[in-house]
């Protein structure tokens, strides 16, 4: 379901969006709806990565080292 939502724009801006919009056969409102749609699609994608990232970091890496000698082995005193 779509809702409408209401902007105010100076008189220019609306004037270079019509040309804009009429370049590429849409609205100012099919812009706008485009880019805002980009945006949050954008920002979803980040907060998904960035919860990947940080459950990758909670689990840790194996970088293939052994612990083949306690450090107490090490340091007898």
């Amino acid at each position: 379901m779509k809702q409408n939502v209401t902007l105010s724009l100076d008189r220019e801006t609306v004037r270079k969006a019509k040309i804009l919009a009429a370049r590429r056969s849409t609205s100012i409102s099919g812009l706008l709806a485009e880019h805002i749609e980009a945006l949050v699609d954008a920002d979803d994608a980040y907060e998904q990565a960035k919860h990947v990232a940080l459950a990758l970091l909670d689990k840790g890496f194996h970088l293939g080292g052994s612990r083949g000698v306690a450090r107490e082995e090490l340091h007898e005193r």
